[in-house]
């Protein structure tokens, strides 16, 4: 089977990037993208590629190669549907807010409405790729909507999930760790599975293209996530222990690191994991072991979790104290509100979450992020619902100059590990900041000598008070 147009539902984070990267690769396949966010896709067609949706180094480049030749963002879902011959499900799969599974479950809701509109736009066979990270036997309710919209269309169902970090994205793309391709043991399904592999060999070494059933292949996107996030927690747990037996975090790292059994990534301390995965894929996971009953499996991968918690949590508590346990109406500079750096992406953010501890002693806290607009930042800090608009608005300002935000704070921490925060005029800042000037840098990033050197009180993850 080979195939000349393609489908995706959702312009966001997953959808857009991959797509892109698919045209760019396979200019003989229309790759369609579809959104009913009208703003969305209008920044996705934007002649001004800086105004793309989505930010991640590199992406401008492949959109501008590939749009309006055999890449189009639209949002009209149901004739793209229609016309494709493989259909991607790339939409958003929170964690429940309501209901059974509150709090861990994946909602599903999208996914069932997006198997119900390619039911009913579908006058012809399709391929459905899962996209989404999705829980364990999720193919199975989306092939059971499909298989019974009762006008003889047939389909098969695949899982493809994405392994890209933000940040990188387009590079985890290009040149993939591994592919991987879950589907039916059947002639049919078999098909449908060499049709994507086909796809990606366009530019993957066929030997890191990895096919499974479905089953494996969805639960192996939730554990990849799991293990990554397992190692962050694993180091930050250390780095409280260094804190208070005077070792230091990055030499702990470094030297089990150089363990070929253990390796060197996913080893730096920091105040937290954040983005749109991690939390959420092992709460799913835990989740789904509950469900069967496994309480000592939930309850271990629930305890990542929780140090990550723990981690946000005393990096705040760290600032009040130090700042004589009071910062009310003392002025906090963040810099970084990404939960990354070479992203705007901001769910999950440890910065939301030390701003909201903050917030509630008081501070007075001024955000500075290259990607990242005053916009989301408030909506990000009134999403947790701790206090109203109107005093999120009046004690959290976003200003675009990192000196400004600096200027007269009690404290500057480092909350996202943007390069550029290393190349600032320190010595600048430190003067304009009230004394005692504490930096307290939650991505180990800057120079830590040179700081005290100026002047500066430093407080990192993991190494030594001195």
């Amino acid at each position: 089977m080979k195939i000349s147009k393609i489908c995706c539902i959702g312009a966001g984070y997953v959808g857009g990037p991959t797509m892109a990267v698919i045209a760019q690769k396979c200019p003989e396949i229309k790759v369609t993208v579809v959104d009913i966010n009208e703003a969305r896709i209008a920044a996705w067609n934007d002649e001004n590629l800086d105004n793309l949706p989505v930010y991640e180094p590199g992406l401008d480049k492949v959109v501008g190669e590939a749009r309006g030749r055999n890449l189009f963002f639209s949002t009209q879902v149901d004739a793209a549907i229609q016309e494709a011959e493989m259909v991607f499900i790339s939409v958003n799969t929170p964690t429940k807010t309501y209901g059974e599974g509150k709090g861990q479950a994946a909602d599903l809701k999208w996914i069932e409405l997006c198997a119900r509109q390619i039911a009913a736009a579908s006058d012809s066979d399709k391929i459905v790729v899962e996209k989404s990270t999705l829980p364990v036997r999720t193919a199975e309710a989306v092939k059971d909507i499909l298989s019974n919209t009762g006008n003889g269309v047939k389909f098969q169902i695949l899982s493809n999930p994405e392994f890209l970090a933000e940040g990188t994205a387009v590079e985890d793309l290009q040149q993939a760790d591994r592919v991987l391709i879950g589907g039916e043991n059947s002639p049919e399904g078999k098909e449908a599975i060499q049709a994507l592999v086909d796809i990606y060999a366009h530019w993957i070494p066929r030997e890191r293209i990895l096919t499974t059933n479905v089953w494996s292949s969805e639960l192996s996107k939730l554990t990849a996530n799991a293990v990554l996030a397992q190692r962050v927690s694993s180091i930050n747990a250390l780095s409280e222990l260094c804190e208070v037996t005077e070792a230091d975090i990055d030499e702990v790292a470094r030297a089990i690191g150089a363990d070929s059994r253990i390796g060197g990534k996913f080893l730096k301390a920091s105040v937290g994991f954040g983005g749109s995965c991690f939390q959420k894929d092992i709460l799913n996971l835990v989740y789904i072991s509950r469900s069967y009953g496994l309480t000592e499996v939930a309850d271990y991968w629930e305890q990542v979790i929780k140090m990550n918690d723990h981690q946000k949590g005393r990096f705040a508590r760290k600032i009040v104290k130090s700042l004589y346990n009071t910062v009310s109406g003392k002025k906090i500079a963040f810099l970084g509100w990404a939960f990354k750096k070479d992203t705007n992406d901001t769910r999950e953010s440890a910065a939301i979450y030390v701003a909201d501890q903050l917030l509630n002693e008081k501070a007075q806290i001024s955000v500075f992020d290259p990607k990242v607009k005053y916009q989301q930042i408030q909506s990000d800090i009134n999403y947790l619902q701790t206090r109203g608009k109107e005093e999120n608005g009046a004690l959290l300002e976003s200003v675009a100059d990192p000196y400004e935000a600096c200027k007269d704070s009690h404290a500057v921490a480092i909350l996202t590990e943007w390069d550029e925060f290393v190349q600032y005029d320190w010595k600048k800042i430190y003067d304009s900041m009230l004394k005692p000037a504490k930096i307290f840098d939650g991505r180990n990033i800057l120079d830590h000598e040179q700081l005290r050197e100026i002047g500066f009180r430093v407080y990192a993850i993991g190494k030594p008070l001195e």
